[in-house]
């Protein structure tokens, strides 16, 4: 990357020069504005020049997830803008208790980019839908008067759009509360915004072990040097790294994209944690993948990538039913006291019960 994106910049700067609208993106890559101006006032548009200068590296990968496209209008496959019911799970702003022991605690709205395929694109990047102090505040009076919360999850948004004095702020504040046990953050900023993750800020987060970062890296593109170094800032601090990567049409629904990514996560000290199919949210079909094809990249991973490197392979049912896993079947048939199972390259062995 140019000296431009290196520290002296700071990643506010970068924010603070995005494109935002159907003409800017127009201008900078050349797309016809009247093609996405629909979708660009419908769902929230934020490309900083980090990520703008990623997608003219990696071409159709990067941009389909963060250039609009006139598929979000399609609603006729998918019209629901909540089926994972969050709001039905929220028995605060800003909370959802899904999990008796976790609660998702969204302390931003905002993002460093607003990612195509988003779980929430009816919500970030709204001005209406902005995290107030109050908010918080309730928040962090649910997490303490229920004892039951082992941990809790920072999310948006994007919990590191806030400032560091903020975020460290809410970090104390959760850690004072004697029944929480980990606290983690999910985040992109690492993959499309580095220059977020300051030597400053890896120092502060250091002081509230256990604490785990979640970050989503979808194509080994988005592994450049910047997005190294900012994890390694993370790891040197001490903090677990993990991997959330979607699957998605177009940018990693194959096993050779799905086998270097996750080589190179593990190569950059992330552990592959969830490869999430992706969620029946309105505006997203185009990125919908059979989950046929997804358990077959799951199975082309094994024996190729080490068990490390494999992830768990997940859904989020509908109506508020939590993450499940999927595993492709490797029982072929069971016979008194044996199993017939076949290995990763399509051998069948005897294995005795």
């Amino acid at each position: 990357m140019g000296a431009s994106f290196q520290e002296a910049g700071g990643w506010r700067s970068l924010l603070a020069n995005s494109l935002t609208s159907s003409a800017e993106l127009s201008e900078s890559l050349g797309i016809a504005a009247d093609s996405i101006y629909e979708v660009a006032v419908r769902y929230p548009v934020r490309i900083n020049p980090y990520a703008l200068d990623l997608i003219r590296r990696a071409g159709d990968p990067v941009l389909r997830q963060l250039v609009p496209d006139r598929a979000e209008l399609d609603e006729s496959g998918l019209g629901d803008a909540d089926p994972l019911c969050e709001k039905d799970q929220s028995p605060v702003a800003g909370i959802i208790h899904r999990y008796p022991d976790r609660v998702l605690f969204l302390v931003s709205n905002l993002c460093a980019v607003y990612c195509r395929h988003c779980m929430r694109k009816r919500e970030v990047g709204r001005a209406a839908g902005g995290v107030t102090d109050n908010n918080v505040d309730k928040g962090l009076n649910y997490i303490a008067a229920n004892s039951g919360i082992k941990e809790v999850i920072l999310s948006g948004g994007d919990p590191l759009m806030l400032d560091d004095s903020r975020l460290i702020s809410i970090i104390h504040r959760i850690r004072s509360i004697g029944h929480v046990e980990l606290i983690r953050i999910h985040t992109r900023s690492p993959s499309v915004l580095p220059q977020r993750i300051t030597p400053e800020l890896a120092q502060e987060l250091a002081g509230f072990h256990p604490l785990y970062i979640n970050i989503q890296f979808n194509h080994p593109a988005e592994l450049t040097h910047e997005a190294i170094l900012a994890c390694t800032r993370l790891a040197d601090a001490g903090i677990p790294l993990g991997s959330q990567t979607v699957l998605l049409a177009g940018v990693n629904d194959d096993a050779e994209t799905m086998t270097r990514l996750m080589r190179k996560l593990l190569s950059a000290r992330i552990k592959p944690y969830y490869l999430h199919h992706p969620d029946p949210i309105k505006g997203t079909a185009h990125f919908r993948v059979p989950l046929e094809k997804g358990l077959s990249i799951l199975e082309a991973l094994r024996g190729r990538v080490s068990g490390t490197g494999i992830p768990h392979y997940m859904i989020d049912l509908p109506g508020g039913g939590g993450k499940v896993p999927l595993l492709p079947q490797y029982v072929v048939d069971q016979t008194g006291r044996r199993l017939v199972v076949y290995n990763f390259e399509k051998k069948r062995y005897i294995y005795p019960l």
